[in-house]
């Protein structure tokens, strides 16, 4: 794959210009000397990189992803039914092999470091996606014909099976409209940054904390083969062994050194490097366990969550609804109503204190049932709950001389003012 890579990015484009050919989602050019390719496999062995993908991935994969259909004439809602083809597809089991989050997992994944997530659509005799099987970004290539549609080609090994554009669900990201840029080729500066301190830190602990030092001679010239055995001599004192003491003859002095300035800038590197990675993958470095974090986004991890869900989660959520809507619904369901949205309450559930207090709200002012509110906290409905109810102490003015009570109206004139 890699011969035809290097032709396509010279004859063809980069991600965010727009012309025919095979289209590249890596820069034609890096700013950064020397960074290294390390690929997917590399990246993730870097734990800041393992952590913010884990965290998108696993959080977008998990929320339920429902189909439902608007009513023309009420303009209400209403989920499919489980046992619907599209509902099952995209909520339940998109093939026989792996279940949503599984699948959601892989796509988010690909997503996630090469900007695009590839899906091959398995459709019925009515053009109808009855299943969608994920496949790998590294082994896709799209070219755009000068008539403007999209082919895919899946390349195994030097063999390819080429796709039509209506026989590919593509989850595209920020580019040129026809793929999106590859975050790993374009974060290969960062990643390479952290793994040399990763590298360097590796080194001195397996020097066994070695630390260096000085050893005073009282003003002796060693020949050099008594430097040789002096520096033998000392190396236990260097390295610290568990010996308590030690004894230097003559007017011999050993100082030992502390933290080297390259030691302490190897430190910052590395927090530095958790900082600089997560904001590659728009998440807050505190939320992968960056405790040097000092924010102003809030003053309790919930605020940082919600702007994190405002700023990172709900637009790509946005962006996969728009995408299932467009590429995997077909016309005559969107002409139905159908339209996709992913169920945010587990993502946004606060403490129960608030979700009571959230839940009254709703049952005294007739927004929610009393069973609607229980099955949001997962318990047995009760009878009688399913009717909508309102406090009616709120009246007009004019309706409160006809406020009826125990023993009939309130006549206008006892009314309090």
């Amino acid at each position: 794959m890699a011969w035809y890579s290097g032709f396509w990015r010279f004859f063809g484009s980069n991600a965010t210009s727009s012309r025919y050919g095979s289209q590249d989602s890596t820069p034609l050019s890096s700013v950064h000397s020397d960074t290294i390719n390390v690929g997917v496999d590399g990246a993730l062995q870097v734990s800041t990189v393992w952590a913010c993908v884990a965290l998108v991935c696993e959080n977008i994969a998990s929320l339920p992803l429902n189909v439902y259909q608007k009513d023309p004439k009420t303009g209400r809602r209403v989920k499919l039914d489980p046992l619907e083809r599209i509902q099952n597809v995209l909520h339940s089991q998109p093939n026989k092999h792996q279940t949503a989050m599984e699948f959601w997992m892989v796509m988010l994944l690909n997503f996630m470091f090469r900007g695009n997530a590839f899906a091959r659509k398995q459709m019925d005799a009515k053009g109808d996606v009855i299943s969608l099987w994920p496949l790998s970004a590294d082994q896709v290539e799209v070219e755009m014909l000068e008539n403007g549609s999209i082919i895919y080609r899946y390349w195994s090994g030097a063999n390819f099976i080429e796709y039509k554009e209506n026989q590919i669900f593509h989850l595209r990201g920020m580019g040129n409209g026809t793929v999106g840029m590859s975050r790993l080729d374009y974060m290969r500066s960062s990643v390479g940054l952290s793994i040399n301190a990763q590298n360097r830190t590796n080194k001195t602990v397996s020097n066994s904390g070695r630390r260096p030092g000085i050893l005073y001679t009282g003003g002796h010239i060693l020949k050099p083969d008594q430097r040789e055995k002096a520096q033998q001599k000392f190396n236990q004192i260097a390295a610290g062994t568990e010996n308590e003491l030690y004894i230097l003859e003559g007017e011999f002095k050993f100082d030992p050194l502390g933290m080297t300035s390259a030691d302490i800038q190897l430190l910052e590197t590395r927090k530095f490097s958790v900082q600089d990675l997560a904001r590659w993958f728009g998440v807050p470095s505190i939320l992968v366990n960056d405790t040097q974090e000092t924010t102003s986004l809030g003053s309790s991890v919930e605020q940082i969550i919600e702007l994190f869900y405002k700023l990172k989660l709900r637009p790509l959520l946005e962006l996969i609804e728009q995408a299932i809507q467009l590429r995997v619904l077909t016309l005559d369901q969107r002409s139905k109503g159908y339209f996709v949205k992913f169920t945010l309450e587990a993502l946004l559930r606060s403490n129960l204190k608030d979700r009571i207090e959230v839940g009254a709200k709703s049952v005294q002012n007739g927004i929610l049932t009393r069973n609607e509110v229980r099955e949001k906290e997962d318990l047995e409905p009760i009878d009688g709950g399913d009717v909508l109810t309102a406090q009616s102490n709120l009246l007009p003015l004019d309706k409160l001389g006809t406020q009826t009570t125990t023993g009939g109206s309130v006549p206008p004139d006892t009314v309090r003012q």
